[in-house]
């Protein structure tokens, strides 16, 4: 009896098991570390906006009835942290600060895709202002939004601009907060992306500076990620949802698509003619790169360092190990993508060349 009963133990405890198994695939959690604007909610910038736009996750899981539940957080990277530590999120799109804190803190996530690498930063003045240059904010009341990645991004122009962070009052206010503040001339200056141009076209601001007429180093790099357990128990998921960010990125890396790319973009937070400015002589096989090489990881380890140095860490975790291809790779050689995208040394250069590619 005793040996008749361990095969029914054995099969009582694989049907639970599979009864779990199943319902982990009942639905895919994904956070974005932005707000969003409409219903359902939409983002602009990346691909990951245009897979969750499209609906190109849930035309790809409808046949096993997999929902797939897009989270947008207006507390941006800080509180997709907050879900990542509390394991309500399998996968996350997130820039590279709030990514490097929760590492630092602990958790455990892959990085499986770029998504919005090189993206713009820009520094927002009262029409009035007398400031012109970087330079000009010592002693100034400047907003960032800090725990993004436009935090240390800012920190690092600052910087190569002779400013510690000392040298300024930064003023820590989100999107809105920023924006409703320069206008009132709360402050005197706002580090931030496309939508200090919506206050320009207005007239109550003027942008003076642009990371990407500076340098490739102040630019903000957003990717998306993985929590470790989840791979590991759906490698098979998480194959497919890399496969479909590459095959959309390959879509609209192609310049012929640069027109439909903005008009997509533009259904979400700013108008189509702000991301073309913005985009203006980047080539779209560049900005919309799903690659993780050097130059990406040089930045996440730049990061690292910086974020370390200003206290938002105490510790500072190991980078290249965080950086998991597999997923990448197979869809690169599956789709006949390899090498399709340019892929950029630490300093910048496309590799195997001497000369520079990115400023």
């Amino acid at each position: 009896m005793k040996f008749l009963r361990q095969p029914a133990i054995a099969l009582a405890l694989f049907i639970t098991a599979a009864a779990a198994f199943a319902q982990a695939l009942a639905v895919i959690r994904i956070g974005v570390a932005t707000g969003g604007v409409g219903t359902p909610p939409r983002t602009g910038s990346s691909t990951v906006g245009l897979v969750n736009s499209q609906g190109l996750l849930e035309k790809e899981f409808a046949k096993e009835n997999i929902k797939v539940d897009w989270i947008f957080f207006k507390g941006a990277g800080p509180a997709v942290n907050e879900a990542l530590v509390n394991h309500q999120l399998d996968f996350a799109w997130q820039g590279d600060l709030p990514s490097i804190v929760h590492r630092a803190g602990g958790v455990k996530t892959r990085i499986i895709a770029g998504s919005g690498v090189r993206n713009g930063l820009y520094l927002g003045v009262p029409p009035d202002s007398a400031i012109t240059r970087l330079e000009d904010l010592k002693g100034k009341r400047v907003a960032v939004f800090k725990g993004t990645n436009l935090h240390l991004a800012a920190v690092r122009a600052l910087a190569a601009h002779g400013l510690k962070e000392s040298d300024v009052k930064l003023i820590n206010l989100d999107t809105a907060g920023a924006q409703a503040a320069l206008t009132t001339k709360d402050i005197d200056a706002t580090f931030g992306y496309v939508e200090l141009f919506v206050l320009r076209d207005k007239g109550v601001a003027k942008v003076v500076w642009s990371a990407a007429q500076d340098s490739y180093k102040f630019t903000r790099q957003t990717v998306l990620l993985v929590a470790d357990d989840f791979a590991t128990r759906q490698p098979q998921i998480v194959q497919r949802v890399v496969d479909a960010i590459v095959k959309t990125a390959r879509v609209y890396s192609d310049e012929s698509q640069r027109g439909e790319l903005f008009t997509q973009w533009g259904k979400a937070e700013m108008p189509e003619k702000f991301w073309r400015e913005d985009f203006i002589g980047q080539p779209l096989r560049v900005r919309l790169s799903p690659l993780l090489d050097p130059f990406l990881v040089a930045r996440y380890k730049d990061a690292t360092d910086e974020a370390f140095k200003l206290k938002l860490t105490r510790s500072k975790p190991e980078i290249d190990s965080w950086f998991d291809r597999r997923f990448l790779d197979a869809a690169l050689k599956a789709q006949k993508l390899e090498g399709y995208w340019p892929e950029y040394a630490p300093d910048g250069n496309l590799v195997g060349s001497n000369v520079a590619a990115a400023r």
